[in-house]
Formats: structure tokens, sequence, C-alpha cells
């Protein structure tokens, strides 16, 4: 499986075409000069490792990665306690329910709440 390997040199911003956050963020970031590859969560899917991993760096569970409050969670799913390869499996079947952008820079990760949350990073 697919780990995820990051530079303190470079932005890597998981993300969803779909998002409008999202597509703010990278436009921001760019603006601002930053460095970014990007990974389009809709059409790269992530791996079960992968998935793990960014909630780790996030310091989050895997469930929380999920944003229940998203239509797509709330029209497909009933909320549930499951354990965290069902989680990822959700997550890799319904990648727009993962919350995201997520910006990793070598060991910093963080949850973009607001498009200018990029220069954190």
């Amino acid at each position: 499986m697919k780990a995820i390997t990051t530079s303190p040199r470079q932005i890597t911003l998981y993300y969803s075409s779909k998002s409008v956050r999202a597509k703010q963020t990278m436009v921001y970031a760019i603006a601002e000069g930053l460095p970014v590859s990007s990974i389009d969560i809709t059409k790269t899917p992530l791996t079960g490792t992968q998935i793990a991993n960014l909630a780790y760096r996030l310091g989050l569970e895997i469930k929380d990665l999920v944003n229940q409050d998203h239509p797509n969670y709330e029209e497909k799913f009933e909320h549930a306690d499951l354990s965290d390869r069902d989680w990822m499996k959700m997550i890799q079947h319904n990648p727009d329910i993962m919350k995201q952008p997520i910006a990793l820079r070598g060991d910093i990760a963080i949850l973009v709440e607001t498009p200018t949350d990029i220069i954190k990073i």
C-alpha cells in the first residue's frame, strides 16, 4: 500500500475538486507563491494506509475524518459506531465525505478550515 511522503520544501494538499473551500485554498496558495502539490481525492483514490496516516498526522481518529454533516453522508449513511476499517472503506468509496482540504508539509499537517490557513503550514 502507498504511504504518504512529504517534504519540508513543498506543501501537499489533499482536496476534492468539488469543494469550493479547496479551490479557494489552491488559488490562495498559488497567489502567495507557496510550493503546492495537489492530490484530488475524487480522482486519485486514497488507500487505507494513506487515510490512516492522514488521521494520525492530524491527531484524529479515522472516524473523525468523516464529515457527518455532509449531504452525501446524511443521504447514504446512518450515524453508527464502526471499526476503523469500515470508516476507511466508507471514505475510499465516498471521498466527498472526507473532511478536507488537508495540507502536509514535512512533519506538519493541518485540516484547512479557511483558505488562509494554508499559510500556517
